[in-house]
């Protein structure tokens, strides 16, 4: 039997093959601060993505994406800025994205919010 942090694992695991898959240079993961965590943090082009990755073994109890609720976007959107400041990074434009996985089904919802 798993837990909630072995099955996460698993999950970032699966969306960062999934990113490179797409030619997605992966930065860095579980980014943490005081204000939140960033999942996944990617470049691609001249953009840097903010990316939540959100599992559900089914849609019994919704979708995934639904997981990320205003306050989640506002710890995330929080928390890059630090990153932001932290690494002097003013050359790149910025997305924030959500990797949901179903199962073993992987939909990237880009620009999922602002």
């Amino acid at each position: 039997m798993q837990n909630n942090r072995q099955i996460g694992s698993i999950a970032e695991k699966k969306a960062i093959d999934f990113l490179i898959n797409k030619g997605y240079s992966i930065i860095t993961t579980n980014y943490q601060k005081k204000v939140g965590e960033i999942d996944i943090i990617a470049k691609k082009d001249t953009y840097l993505y903010f990316i939540e990755v959100k599992y559900r073994k089914n849609i019994n109890k919704g979708y995934p994406r639904e997981a990320v609720s205003l306050r989640k976007q506002q710890r995330i959107k929080n928390t890059a800025l630090y990153y932001i400041e932290e690494n002097n990074i003013d050359k790149f434009d910025f997305c924030f994205d959500v990797i949901e996985i179903i199962d073993n089904d992987i939909t990237h919802i880009e620009n999922a919010f602002y």
